[in-house]
């Protein structure tokens, strides 16, 4: 299965990492250089809950982000859920 959120979208992106050398010229040195740029890729916190909807009288198994757990919370899960297009 893709590692996508089903409310939110949200879903694998890629980035960077940066491998810096050198003392600070604060520190008494010449400066930081970087020397080398590694792709990588960031993943969302993504959890697969049961959530329980009470205007369904049913729990609905669902794959999201911490993020869009906490959108559940706050909105409720049939409205979050209806406007995501999963009931």
């Amino acid at each position: 299965m893709a590692r996508v959120c089903s409310i939110r979208g949200s879903r694998v992106r890629s980035g960077g990492r940066i491998n810096r050398s050198g003392l600070a010229k604060k520190k008494g040195g010449i400066g930081r250089h970087v020397t080398k740029v590694v792709k990588r890729k960031v993943a969302p916190n993504l959890q697969t809950k049961r959530i329980w909807v009470p205007e369904l009288g049913r729990f609905v198994r669902v794959k999201l982000s911490a993020r869009a757990l906490k959108t559940v919370t706050k909105n409720g899960a049939y409205t979050v859920l209806k406007e995501a297009g999963i009931i």
